[in-house]
């Protein structure tokens, strides 16, 4: 297992497809978080996003058992695209709009390592992503949905561009205009 991790994506899909499973292990432990968090930023249910994450990781398999992937260097991007339709896909069964008000931050706080804090800590800490949460909420969609992948998936404007189906350009002006929001909603001006 040690020695795939130095391997890139597309060594550990090349090894996959030639019969290494550990190859494919590998890879999912290397994004799984980051694919959870930004399922949990949208659906913003801790048990949904489990599902969909899961889900999103069977469509992952199959399409790489079945020799269908193409995106060269690109797993990443490609795969929180796969997540990121599943997760639309849920929402129109749903009929709901996505954001909706929820307890988030319960489920964000379980994903965040307490084993040091203190009472008054988690106290702090369980108030101000509650707080953010809610200044996201006020955000129109396209911008929360930037902030949401750039801070919590920790992808770059070329990966968010890909997802949303955008250029990097409106990526950014997004990102400044969400940024620019939440700082009138922080100040109240």
């Amino acid at each position: 297992m040690v020695a795939y991790l130095k391997k890139s994506d597309n060594e550990l899909i090349d090894l996959f497809s030639d019969g290494h499973d550990k190859a494919l292990d590998s890879l999912i432990n290397r994004y799984k978080d980051k694919l959870y968090n930004a399922v949990l930023f949208i659906v913003k249910d801790k048990y949904h996003a489990e599902d969909i994450s899961q889900e999103v990781f069977i469509k992952i398999i199959e399409t790489l058992k079945n020799g269908k992937y193409k995106e060269e260097g690109k797993f990443l991007p490609w795969a929180m695209r796969i997540a990121h339709n599943l997760c639309v896909d849920y929402f129109r069964k749903l009929k709901k709009i996505p954001f909706a008000k929820s307890s988030v931050e319960n489920d964000v706080l379980e994903t965040i390592n307490y084993a040091e804090a203190t009472v008054e800590e988690k106290i702090i800490t369980t108030q101000s992503i509650g707080k953010a949460q809610d200044m996201l909420e006020q955000l129109p969609e396209e911008q929360r949905e930037v902030i949401i992948l750039r801070h919590f998936a920790n992808l770059s404007f070329k990966e968010i561009a890909e997802i949303t189906g955008c250029s990097i350009n409106t990526s950014l002006g997004r990102m400044r205009y969400g940024l620019i929001n939440l700082r009138k909603l922080m100040t109240g001006k």
